[in-house]
């Protein structure tokens, strides 16, 4: 249509673009917003849709020591980010580039996830690189939550293990299409074949290999792709320069046969490569590749990938088979809830037109004060603009906006839906969502775990307990499984988190960022306290002494709140009248929650309670808040005993693996530590035990778990709920307690 048949408003538009085409570079676009609001919002709608398309979002997980960081490495290396490759446990003392921690390089574990992005073929692709450690999953979790794609790296050796089906399974939760990347096929013992059949029972992929390997172990040489059906070798000093040949004599049967179970694989999940399937149509390497990536995009399918990264080889191919099956921003649906209309949910568009949408998922502290990481989902942000913390309400300026690599940064003006960037000096916790101010939506709430373990830690000297706070803030708002709290009867500082790794990081952490020396109690479970029975109280607090007195008087009844209630502490004024000024009755609801904090069993905090205020009397001139509120304590405990408290202790849901030899031996373990077994499945050689056990009675179960199985037993364990414990050990904990008690009094 040419602009002379154009309407008035469409001309002006169209004038208004054309002119902004000659004056600003394709992602300057802002302005251009503000005329989409009308029908032609299609006349300039091509802008976005290039640069979006050859955007990916990437994340790299495993279990641990499959060779995830190493990968990273090479892909960084391949794509020109970085000069030259150093290894994770490095003899040359630099360490890989994604461990940007000194901890992370001495241990040779990924403890955060980087963010960095590299160019490949014209594609611009934003890595996160995870770690792989079970106490570290929230870290996994928030990568997952801002990822298009993943690639789940497997070892050719140690097959699929138990962090990598828990990997799997938050990859399933995220809806995250993904390839897998079979790694180490030069290490002895490897069987990529076998990891296959695992991946396909085990973590129930619809799945099958786009190569082969020609050779292993030693033997190996290149791969040949059974898309292009070409032979790749890797030549050069570290594997860069890729030569396509033809596919070896001896190898044509096995690719044919490779190529055949490929097509029948995707052509079950995809009904227009089965059509061509079926009626024996030649199948050619486009329409394949595009069937994989329909099926793969859909998540009905993986593409299995092999190669060994450590040796340089097979990296270029999985980066090819990145762009070509994993899906870009637009191709992935996201949810946000809209808070003015009760959390409805609202799908984005996932284009840099509509509203700014931004959810911070990840938090640092940078030399220049908080680096915060955004993924933008929606919309355009530019340096200088104003944006609004959904959580919060406030108004932030984005002072500074950066692109990362690893730990270092390049300055950008403005990022648009898809990318992944940093901003400075943004106050947000991790989980807030910004928007431009004209909706009010936050990204779907992430899933964080309560923690499970805590242990008393405090400064060794005095001078430095500043330092100390400081780092302890500074971690609970980077980790929303990390809680910091005070004993209110020791005085310590209590920290809690998910493990006993989670919590040795930190505390060595402390010592290394903030040169801080602490001294760490014994690990300890969080138990609670719960009432069983209504019990009913009656307290007058009444002290005289020269002058004003104190005085109130608080009568009702604590009962355990109904099985599957949402809150844990309920507080009800059914007092009928003024026989308790209205004034006083938030003390006496502060009394009784200062009283719940540390039951009288073992001083843990009471949960599941409802305490219901019937009568009370007040004095004209001694009554006042703090007369009703140690009131409310002391009745709380008056009646406490009466209502059959008993103590909650958090039982963990227990998955092991160990040879079937050692069955037995396992589950009298178990037995011993009070579990409960749930299921047991075999799994080729081996049984999965499925079980709850109370977690006070798994430390140093790892150690345990090795020496019975010969090393070959593994397991993984998640908090599954707080649960009453039997009597003997009540009697026990409560005179541990005591004990205690008396000793620190006397």
């Amino acid at each position: 249509m040419a602009p002379s048949v154009r309407s008035p408003a469409v001309r002006m538009l169209y004038t208004l673009s054309s002119a902004l085409k000659t004056t600003s570079s394709p992602l300057l676009t802002g302005q251009r917003r503000t005329f989409s609001a009308g029908n032609p919002a299609r006349v300039e709608a091509t802008w976005w849709k290039e640069s979006m398309e050859r955007l990916r979002n990437i994340g790299i997980s495993a279990h641990i020591d499959s060779g995830k960081t190493t990968l990273t490495e090479r892909i960084l290396y391949y794509t020109g980010r970085i000069h030259e490759i150093h290894e994770v446990r490095g003899r040359d003392g630099v360490g890989a580039k994604m461990d940007s921690m000194d901890l992370e390089r001495e241990k040779g574990i990924t403890i955060q996830s980087a963010a960095t992005y590299c160019t490949w073929k014209d594609y611009q692709v934003n890595i996160i690189d995870t770690p792989g450690h079970v106490d570290f999953t929230i870290e996994v979790e928030r990568a997952l939550r801002v990822l298009d794609g993943a690639i789940l790296v497997l070892c050719s050796v140690g097959g699929v293990q138990s962090q990598s089906i828990t990997v799997d399974r938050q990859m399933r939760r995220y809806d995250v299409p993904r390839v897998a990347f079979i790694n180490k096929l030069d290490r002895m013992g490897a069987d990529p074949w076998k990891v296959l059949s695992q991946a396909r029972s085990k973590l129930r992929h619809h799945s099958a290999a786009v190569q082969v390997p020609i050779g292993l172990e030693d033997d190996f040489q290149g791969l040949v792709d059974l898309v292009r059906l070409k032979a790749y070798y890797f030549h050069g000093s570290n594997g860069e320069k890729v030569v396509a040949e033809e596919i070896p004599a001896n190898m044509e049967a096995l690719v044919a046969e490779k190529r055949r179970e490929l097509i029948e694989m995707v052509s079950e999940v995809d009904d227009k490569l089965a059509e061509a399937f079926l009626n024996d149509e030649p199948i050619s390497s486009a329409s394949l590749e595009e069937a994989i990536r329909r099926a793969t995009v859909a998540q009905k399918f993986i593409p299995v990938f092999m190669g060994s990264a450590f040796k340089n080889k097979g990296v270029q191919p999985l980066l090819d088979g990145v762009l070509s099956y994993l899906p870009c921003p637009t191709e992935v649906s996201n949810y946000a809830l809209d808070q003015n209309k009760n959390e409805e949910k609202v799908t984005l568009s996932g284009t840099p037109v509509g509203p700014l949408v931004a959810l911070a998922f990840k938090l640092e502290e940078g030399r220049f004060g908080q680096l915060t990481y955004l993924r933008i989902y929606e919309g355009v942000i530019r340096k200088g603009d104003f944006i609004i913390n959904v959580n919060t309400g406030k108004k932030i300026k984005v002072p500074r906006l950066v692109r990362m690599h690893s730990n270092e940064m390049e300055d950008i003006q403005e990022a648009h839906a898809g990318q992944i960037v940093a901003v400075f000096g943004v106050d947000c916790a991790s989980g807030d969502t910004f928007t431009d101010g004209s909706v009010r939506y936050t990204m779907t709430s992430m899933n964080v775990p309560e923690p499970v373990m805590s242990l008393a830690i405090s400064p060794v000297s005095k001078d430095s307990g500043g330092q100390f706070s400081k780092a302890l803030n500074r971690f609970q708002r980077e980790d929303p499984t990390f809680r910091v709290g005070l004993d209110a009867e020791s005085g310590q500082t209590i920290i809690s988190g998910m493990g006993e790794l989670h919590l040795d990081i930190y505390v060595e952490r402390i010592r290394r960022e903030y040169k801080v020396d602490a001294t760490v109690g014994r690990p300890r479970v969080n138990f609670r306290e719960t009432v069983t029975k209504r019990a009913e109280f009656d307290y007058l607090h009444k002290k005289q002494t020269g002058g004003q007195g104190q005085y109130g008087r608080v009568c009702g009844y604590v009962e355990p709140l109904p099985e599957g209630s949402t809150t844990k502490f309920e507080f009800e004024n059914m007092i009928v009248g003024q026989a308790v000024p209205s004034n006083f009755i938030p003390a006496i609801e502060k009394g009784f929650k200062e009283a719940a904090n540390s039951g009288s069993l073992i001083g843990h905090p009471v949960e599941n309670i409802r305490i219901v205020l019937t009568d009370g009397a007040a004095h004209a001139v001694d009554s006042s808040e703090l007369a009703f509120k140690l009131a409310a304590i002391y009745a709380f405990r008056q009646c406490y005993t009466a209502a059959k408290p008993v103590i909650l202790e958090p039982v963990m849901l227990v998955e092991l693996k160990a040879p079937t030899e050692f069955q037995g031996t396992v589950t009298g373990d178990i037995n011993k530590r009070k579990g409960v077994i749930v299921g047991n499945d075999q799994d080729g050689d081996d049984s999965v035990i499925t079980a709850h056990v109370p977690l006070n009675n798994m430390f140093g179960y790892s150690t345990s778990l090795r020496s019975m199985t010969q090393g070959k037993g593994e397991f993984t364990m998640e908090y599954k709920e707080h649960s009453p414990v039997s009597q003997d050990v009540q009697l026990q904990l409560v005179n541990t307690y005591k004990a205690n008690k008396a000793a620190e009094n006397s």
